[in-house]
């Protein structure tokens, strides 16, 4: 098999940049005028201005609650398809319920690529564990898996001793699905006294990758990579190396950024990522995934050439509730847009004396509590105590609301 799936992962970053230059235009015109959501969404956008990622912060953040709205509004799909919904192979549901497309084209999810970099290829017949019911995570992998020119045995969830017995007669020597359940088929293989030795691949996700779960799969002879991707853009980074940072796939364009904003944080700092997907037929644009994540320095060791980022940092969303009312990361955003002086702020909720406790920590070169304590309240609806922190003080971990109580 080749060591890389397209040409595309080994472009220059000149020819990666330029490439995208006229794709992304194309992009945004193609939901504009084909999409009705996206019509309203982008009704102030000339496309012709979007030609780079640094483009990209001109234009609206989709956000996940946005999309069941709009599919709420307007079923199935919410408006969101280049097209006519008639036009899909398939509609998938996942927990929420959101609705996504499906199609049977040459890897439609762009799983190919993840598959590849973990040598999986002609030759392999990979166990499918990922579920085929109701979610697009099994057609998803089917599809990769048939790109790569290997053999599918669509196993789906469940049935431990059935998956067992079924790898070691057909002689299954790949699989994908979440990280822990292969460790429940050996484990079963072993206590049937089964041979399961040509297993020798694995592509995870769906959940973290425990380092000791990965050596466990080592010490058994398995390669094991994670990629991550989501049921509505597919696939967005893979591991080329074990724990090494994930390479970003070449159909769709990553954003760090701070949470509840689509302001760019810089490279290494922790952020919510937002992608843009460069499929015609379901044009997420700037889609926030609600995951963190940060950009990582460098080049991979593969040869693959796109950006990196460090994997699944954990989530953005942090809304809470705070003496009954909810404060979200967008209006700890709106504190720091009203002071320029504001370099980075967090809210801390704590417990004390049986009442919500709200400190509000700032980052700022020299000023005084007080001189933020009305934007406090009027921004979060709050009365919180205002702490000055000097700049760099709070941890890059991606969160600007901590909740911090414990409900034992």
């Amino acid at each position: 098999m080749s060591k890389f799936f397209d040409n595309l992962e080994t472009r220059s970053d000149t020819e990666r940049a330029e490439n995208i230059g006229s794709e992304l235009p194309i992009q945004v015109r193609n939901a504009k005028e084909n999409s009705t959501a996206f019509s309203e969404i982008l009704k102030s956008v000339n496309p012709e201005d979007i030609k780079s990622i640094e483009d990209l912060p001109k234009l609206p953040v989709l956000r996940k609650s946005e999309l069941v709205k709009l599919q709420s509004e307007n079923p199935p799909l919410g408006g969101l398809i280049a097209g006519n919904v008639n036009k899909l192979d398939q509609i998938f549901q996942s927990p929420g319920p959101i609705y996504e497309p499906g199609m049977v084209k040459h890897d439609w999810w762009r799983s190919g690529r993840a598959l590849n970099a973990a040598g999986i290829g002609e030759g392999d017949i990979v166990q499918n564990c990922f579920s085929y019911h109701f979610t697009p995570a099994g057609m998803l992998s089917e599809q990769g898996i048939l790109a790569v020119g290997a053999t599918v045995f669509p196993a789906g969830t469940g049935q431990t001793e059935l998956q067992a017995r079924a790898a070691a007669e057909i002689g299954v020597t790949a699989y994908i699905g979440v990280p822990d359940f292969l460790q429940i088929i050996l484990d079963k293989g072993e206590e049937l006294g089964l041979d399961l030795s040509k297993i020798k691949k694995a592509l995870v996700g769906g959940g973290p990758l425990f380092p000791k779960t990965r050596q466990a799969y080592k010490d058994k002879g398995i390669l094991c990579l994670q990629n991550y991707g989501t049921a509505d853009l597919g696939n967005v980074a893979y591991e080329t190396v074990a724990d090494a940072p994930m390479v970003v796939d070449e159909g769709v364009i990553v954003e760090i950024v701070t949470p509840g904003t689509g302001d760019p944080v810089s490279e290494g700092e922790i952020g919510e990522v937002l992608v843009t997907t460069l499929n015609p037929d379901y044009p997420l644009i700037r889609f926030a995934t609600g995951d963190l994540s940060a950009v990582a320095s460098g080049k991979s060791e593969c040869g693959r050439t796109n950006m990196r980022i460090v994997g699944w940092r954990g989530r953005a969303d942090q809304t809470t509730k705070i003496k009954g009312m909810f404060v979200r990361p967008e209006q700890v955003a709106d504190l720091v847009a009203r002071h320029s002086e504001i370099i980075k702020a967090r809210v801390n909720v704590s417990r004390s004396d049986n009442n919500d406790v709200m400190d509000v920590l700032l980052e700022i070169e020299k000023g005084s509590s007080a001189d933020y304590e009305n934007s406090v309240k009027e921004v979060l609806k709050l009365k919180g105590n205002v702490k000055i922190l000097s700049p760099g003080d709070l941890p890059n971990d991606g969160k600007v609301i901590d909740d911090q109580r414990t409900f034992d």
